[in-house]
């Protein structure tokens, strides 16, 4: 096998959601952030409420200027 092909494990890497949560796992970045977590995420919540306001089409519209 070739020498450093793979990337570097971190076995207690922190993961931080916006809601304020966080949790430790393991990953080959040692601090992920995330925007939506299981425990804000309106599936697993039951909660009723806009997550993105904006789409995905209206952003790329935006960015390249079409109307």
């Amino acid at each position: 096998m070739k020498a450093e092909l793979h990337p570097t494990y971190f076995p207690e890497a922190t993961v931080s959601c916006a809601c304020g949560n966080s949790w430790i796992t393991g990953a080959t970045k040692e601090q992920i952030r995330v925007e939506i977590c299981g425990s804000c995420h309106p599936f697993f919540t039951g909660e009723q409420r806009i997550v993105d306001t904006e789409g995905r089409v209206e952003r790329l519209r935006r960015r390249f200027g079409i109307e």
